[in-house]
């Protein structure tokens, strides 16, 4: 039923999909701990290192795509604000947040979720927002690397060595793309994103 032209924009809400599929299974696993023995304080810290991981990138992910999904169907124009240095403030500033709200989950297990979910969806929205043009496919391709990163942080999340190879081919399948896509586009991935 989709039209080949808009073909991206169905990528981009399949990988925001796939990334919010992450972040809720991560979120559960946080929110509903198992009294299954984890195995050690190691394996209980790579769980939670592992949730923060999933939740931070899942959360890039679907905010992200959902932009750009926006974005590609006219639905969302750029504002003039992304266009200016105050992007790159908001940025920041959302990744610090949501570095201290991980530092939190791993010290304390709960305590920082809402913070870092909050923080990441916003860093999604102020990464994707001032991009346009013919660097949006390179911003869905990257956000499909990504949607594999999430998909494999929950695997470790839920001891599941499938979900973990699996997310794992995406995510560095989705990484090739986009490098060959800015290959071909004669630009850098940095100069896309900044």
């Amino acid at each position: 039923k989709v039209p080949m032209t808009a073909m991206p924009e169905i990528v981009a809400l399949f990988n925001g999909c796939g990334g919010m599929s992450s972040l809720l299974v991560a979120l559960g696993v946080a929110l509903f701990p198992s009294s299954e023995g984890a195995g050690g304080d190691m394996n209980l810290f790579v769980q939670s290192f592992s949730i923060v991981i999933s939740l931070f990138v899942g959360a890039i992910t679907f905010s992200g795509s959902i932009v750009a999904m926006a974005k590609l169907q006219g639905w969302l124009s750029t504002p003039s604000w992304t266009q200016s240095k105050i992007r790159h403030l908001f940025n920041i500033f959302c990744a610090v947040l949501s570095l201290i709200a991980g530092i939190s989950i791993l010290i304390d297990g709960q305590n920082g979720i809402s913070l870092l979910l909050i923080s990441s969806f916003f860093l999604g929205i102020g990464v994707s927002l001032p991009i346009g043009g013919a660097d949006m496919p390179v911003v869905i391709s990257l956000l499909n690397s990504y949607s594999g990163v999430a998909a494999a942080a929950a695997g470790f999340v839920m001891g599941s060595q499938l979900l973990i190879v699996a997310g794992a081919m995406v995510g560095a399948a989705g990484l090739i793309l986009t490098q060959v896509m800015c290959d071909g586009m004669n630009r850098s991935l940095v100069s896309v994103l900044f």
